[in-house]
């Protein structure tokens, strides 16, 4: 009957979707990611003055630009969560469906 089940996934028009669109995503997602944190990386290599700029007291350009890298990969977190939330979730829902309509 398991070998049955994962069959009837493997072959659903549904499960096809759901991981080309779920691999493209994340792909798309990590890719943002990074690049930019390679940007950050890059920059830090090849031209340290950049980022060393003070911004008064101790503080430096480099400490608000780090926290942004931070803030914008929580951001990037979100949208991938909202998105596996909806259209992931629903995808998984029609699969169900289909494994319990072929198994009746």
């Amino acid at each position: 009957m398991k070998a049955n089940i994962v069959e009837i996934v493997k072959n659903s028009p549904s499960y096809k979707e759901l991981v080309s669109k779920r691999t493209s995503f994340g792909l798309k997602l990590a890719a943002i990611m990074l690049v930019t944190y390679y940007a950050f990386i890059l920059v830090i290599a090849f031209d340290k003055k950049l980022l060393g700029i003070s911004l008064g007291g101790v503080t430096t350009v480099g400490i608000p630009v780090g926290m942004g890298i931070i803030v914008f990969s929580f951001i990037l977190t979100g949208i991938y969560t909202k998105r596996a939330n909806t259209e992931f979730d629903e995808l998984s829902e029609k699969v169900k469906e289909e494994v319990r309509k072929a198994g009746e």
